[in-house]
């Protein structure tokens, strides 16, 4: 939900819906997480930058573990149906595999920075965002390993780990190419990682 969405929900009193709100604090909040880190955000530069108090702020997130996580859960969401969407998209493997390593460029090139809580949280000592981040890995090698040992014949196991190995290819190389884009266009990089994907899986022969 964007600034303008909440300011349209906006009842004529001043005061916001309390799913509106929440909206609003989790926007803020990511803006503090993305830029600071887990450790470093406070909840009082949550509360400033979102126009609150802090008392407002603790209504909806009892602390900023429950924030954070709340947060994370939501991005997690976010790069898991964006790959499952490029599987859907398309009965065209080359096409698929060329979706899907977009999927991973997009969403590490997106302004909200939601990436960096997925792939670069400085919280994974703590379970419940350990969880989370591997969530990431095994929903989206899970979608696309049932693709592989559909179209192969492969078995589970084998199509499991050339899907594993598709994602962490699309997770590292995004993640290199934003820090260190150079010359390239995401375009042209993701056009690349893509090519050299293909060659990998389109090697294998349909079932």
């Amino acid at each position: 939900m964007t600034t303008e969405e909440i300011e349209d929900m906006r009842p004529r009193s001043g005061r916001l819906p309390r799913h509106a709100r929440r909206a609003q604090l989790l926007e803020s909040a990511l803006e503090v997480f993305a830029a600071q880190g887990y450790h470093a955000a406070a909840m009082d530069d949550i509360a400033a930058k979102a126009g609150v108090s802090k008392p407002v702020l603790y209504q909806h997130f009892p602390g900023k573990l429950e924030l954070y996580l709340a947060l994370l859960e939501s991005a997690c969401d976010a790069i898991i149906e964006r790959t499952r969407e490029a599987l859907r998209s398309t009965h065209d493997n080359k096409l698929r595999v060329a979706g899907t390593m977009a999927a991973f460029y997009d969403y590490v090139a997106a302004d909200t920075g939601a990436f960096r809580l997925v792939f670069e949280s400085d919280l994974t000592s703590e379970p419940a965002v350990r969880e989370q981040v591997e969530r990431v890995t095994t929903e989206c090698a899970a979608a696309i390993t049932e693709v592989i040992a559909e179209d192969t014949g492969l078995p589970a196991e084998a199509a499991h780990l050339l899907a594993v190995g598709l994602v962490g290819m699309g997770q590292v190389s995004a993640r290199y190419w934003l820090n260190d884009p150079g010359s390239l266009s995401r375009e042209q990089a993701t056009a690349l990682v893509s090519g050299l994907a293909w060659r990998g899986i389109g090697g294998y022969p349909l079932h």
